[in-house]
């Protein structure tokens, strides 16, 4: 009796403190204050998250890129079919566990939990969460820095889902990625999803056998090992989802480029494994406008610019397809938040912005400004983000940037982040 009264009051602490520090956060414009609010309920309660995660249905999203679009596609789905107050999700993408306790914590008792959950992370939440659904969008080289080899975290995957047996859950998996596709091998119920994209400069080699993976008609496979790429159960075919049994949902999504017809296709996949009717989940992907800020326009003075981010060569390569205008703004920066290590530029196709008008800004724009020399596109450089938005311009123009500078646009454009 004495300790569970000792561990109510803990866990009240934890929230009271946890909540305080967050407010302090927003108050000091260091942001939402998701992270320190989670940090400061661990501490008080290291159990805390542990405790957060049992006795929900969770459904997980995770990769190297779309995570926190898919987990709000996902997210609107449910609450279209289930209602609000029935689903937590961390808006924000703060995906360590010190962002997954401090969203978890806002709404403790609802049934369903999405949850976007760093790469590094996954493990930990498959051996302690027991999700129902794991979604795993794709593996790019990101932040080299604190990831290192993409291979060490699919190894990471494969050997979660092989101990949890049974009690693994349903991997909703990118069969267009080699890595993805031998780390959910062990899963007992994996759904392929075909997410329309054409990245295919980290997979090189068989990530079981080491043979040079081949290419042909569009498709990958390993002639030394077994490993193939599977038949889809669910592709994109221009604005549509199709299923393999011949069924189509038309997308007509607010957030723009094929990309995210993809993620879309994923979380239709997760939310019907999760008893979702289809239709009410594409209701409910429609309603997301602009998911953490992405593609949310913000106001710059006398200039409107619409936000996009990306983060590695994979997310610039698809992010490029959806800039439409000119000029357009390239912001770079590398602190700990995007990685520090830059090389990733010279793995971006530039060349499809030939003929345009690219502004370089951020603390690396010189660097991106040699890459674009390389790739003869005309550019200029203004280093200092605000000044590069000074225009004029003709109308909206599309700024591409990175996680730093991104977050610093969406302050200064007044955009929230949820």
């Amino acid at each position: 009796m004495r300790a569970s009264i000792v561990d109510t009051i803990r866990r009240h602490l934890a929230f009271g403190l946890g909540n305080a520090a967050a407010w302090a956060s927003r108050i000091a414009g260091r942001g939402s204050g998701a992270s320190i609010k989670g940090m400061v309920m661990r501490k008080i309660y290291p159990e805390l998250f542990d405790r957060l995660l049992t006795g929900k249905r969770i459904a997980v999203v995770s990769g190297t890129n779309g995570k926190t679009t898919t987990t709000h596609l996902l997210s609107a789905a449910m609450r279209e079919a289930l209602g609000e107050s029935q689903v937590v999700t961390n808006p924000d993408g703060a995906n360590l566990r010190e962002g997954i306790t401090s969203a978890l914590s806002t709404n403790p008792s609802a049934p369903v939990a999405v949850l976007e959950v760093d790469e590094q992370v996954v493990p930990d939440v498959i051996a302690k969460g027991h999700p129902e659904t794991l979604i795993m969008l794709n593996f790019s080289r990101d932040q080299l820095d604190r990831h290192h080899e993409i291979n060490a975290l699919g190894k990471k995957w494969r050997r979660a889902l092989e101990q949890a047996g049974q009690n693994a859950p349903v991997v909703i998996a990118n069969v267009s990625d080699p890595l993805v596709a031998w780390s959910a091998a062990p899963a007992h119920k994996i759904v392929w999803v075909n997410l329309g994209t054409d990245w295919s400069a980290d997979s090189a080699l068989c990530p079981g056998c080491g043979a040079m993976l081949t290419h042909l008609d569009g498709r990958w496979d390993c002639p030394g090992c077994e490993l193939t790429e599977h038949p889809a159960d669910y592709w994109v075919d221009g604005d549509e989802v199709v299923a393999a049994d011949g069924r189509r949902w038309p997308l007509q999504l607010q957030v723009p480029g094929r990309f995210n017809r993809g993620n879309a296709a994923c979380a239709l996949a997760a939310a019907v494994e999760m008893g979702i009717d289809e239709n009410a989940a594409i209701t409910g992907m429609r309603r997301v406008e602009s998911p953490a800020g992405r593609f949310a326009i913000g106001v710059f003075g006398n200039t409107r610019a619409r936000l996009v981010l990306a983060k590695n060569p994979a997310g610039w390569a698809e992010s490029l397809l959806v800039m439409e205008s000119d000029p357009v703004i390239l912001a770079i920066d590398s602190l700990i938040a995007d990685g520090t290590d830059v090389s990733w530029m010279w793995d971006v196709e530039y060349e499809k912005l030939a003929g345009r008008r690219v502004i370089c800004t951020g603390p690396r724009a010189a660097d991106l400004a040699i890459r674009l020399s390389y790739a003869e596109v005309d550019h200029e450089v203004i280093p200092d983000i605000s000044e590069a938005l000074n225009g004029p311009f003709d109308g909206t123009v599309d700024v591409l940037a990175t996680y730093s500078a991104f977050l610093r646009l969406c302050r200064l454009g007044g955009i929230e982040l949820s």
